[in-house]
């Protein structure tokens, strides 16, 4: 079940171009797939998110039709997807290894949809001279895929993805066989692409800065389920979900217990909190906690003894042991503030409005 259920459409009072009813898929006695409902509008990029394990790919797959659901159903543009063959569900993928063919050239490649849907010689001349075009490769048209570096490749994979049209591109870990610079250049430029040709994209990836960077919305997976759907925004600022806070973006956690209202932290301080007494979680991302001043109040300061800076260019990176109670901490602080020394014992403050809290169950108190 949904922590954060999925919003209808993004995009006015329009149908969802992408919907997926109660999809549930079980391999054996392994569940995969626990009764996903999910819906994308159309032009919008949907990224599924989450751990190794969790479900992404398995639901990638249910939508182009490489496997069957065992209960739910899937439709695109209205039209339901049941018994219909991966190769007549007009679905453009990109994957993870390029998956291109070794003995035909780039232009061959980029082709080879079009020529595979019967489109004329001349009509796919000149799609394909477009599509090689807009991604940047036209004076690499007869080259072979052995002769191409790996951002050429999958330049060469995006094109022959978007050539035949698609009613729904598909995009597994598209980015992950890169290198931290190129990922960035990659996802930049797949994003323009995307909104300029306006196709439907569903994205599974398990970083979360990609994810951040190339979404409309994002929804967050864990162990077959969607635990929260929603704009990358949302997802960071506003976790539904323990986990979910925890998987993106730096994250301290801080134990403490409810009772009377206020939320007392084993670290120190106490901040309020509605609700019945319980144990719970404080949750701060790393940016969050600043050097304190004495303006700040105690209940909202932590203790902490500076164990390791790491110079990170614009930020410095503090990891921290929490004087009361011993919890391990990062701060991310601007390089170019006056910084602590390593072993020194320092006071640092945050503020309550940025601080999440939840439960033992994980899910969201405050």
């Amino acid at each position: 079940r949904a922590l954060h259920p999925p919003r209808a459409s993004v995009r006015g009072e329009a149908p969802d171009h992408l919907s997926i009813e109660r999809v549930v898929k079980r391999f054996g006695g392994f569940t995969a797939l626990d009764g996903v409902t999910l819906s994308a509008a159309r032009g919008e990029v949907l990224t599924l998110l989450g751990p190794s394990g969790c479900g992404k790919t398995t639901l990638l797959r249910v939508i182009a039709g490489f496997l069957q659901p065992d209960a739910g159903a899937v439709a695109v543009g209205g039209r339901s997807l049941a018994g219909v063959p991966p190769n007549a569900r007009n679905l453009g993928m990109v994957f993870q290894n390029y998956a291109l063919f070794p003995h035909l050239s780039v232009a061959e490649n980029v082709a080879y949809g079009l020529r595979a849907r019967g489109v004329p010689s001349g009509e796919v001349a000149r799609r394909v001279a477009a599509a090689l075009a807009r991604v940047r490769l036209s004076g690499l048209a007869d080259r072979f895929p052995d002769a191409l570096s790996g951002g050429q490749k999958q330049r060469v994979g995006l094109a022959r993805a978007m050539v035949i049209e698609p009613e729904l591109l598909l995009m597994d870990e598209p980015l992950s066989n890169l290198d931290a610079k190129l990922r960035i250049e990659m996802r930049q430029e797949i994003r323009l692409m995307q909104r300029e040709l306006g196709i439907t994209t569903v994205y599974v990836t398990h970083d979360q800065e990609e994810a951040l960077a190339i979404s409309d919305r994002i929804a967050v997976m864990d162990r077959g389920r969607i635990l929260q759907v929603g704009s990358p925004r949302e997802i960071y600022e506003q976790p539904a979900h323990a986990f979910v806070a925890d998987f993106i973006g730096g994250c301290n956690w801080l134990e403490g217990t409810v009772a009377e209202g206020v939320l007392s932290l084993a670290a120190g301080p106490h901040i309020p909190c509605p609700g019945p007494s319980q144990q719970a979680r404080l949750a701060l991302r790393w940016e969050d906690l600043r050097l304190a001043t004495e303006a700040d109040p105690p209940e909202r300061c932590i203790a902490a003894r500076v164990a390791m800076t790491s110079y990170l260019g614009h930020r410095t990176r503090c990891r921290l042991s929490a004087v009361q109670g011993g919890a391990d901490l990062h701060a991310d602080l601007p390089s170019h503030d006056g910084l602590p020394e390593e072993g020194s014992i320092v006071r640092f403050a945050f503020d309550p409005a940025r601080a999440r809290v939840f439960g033992a169950d994980g899910a969201r108190l405050r």
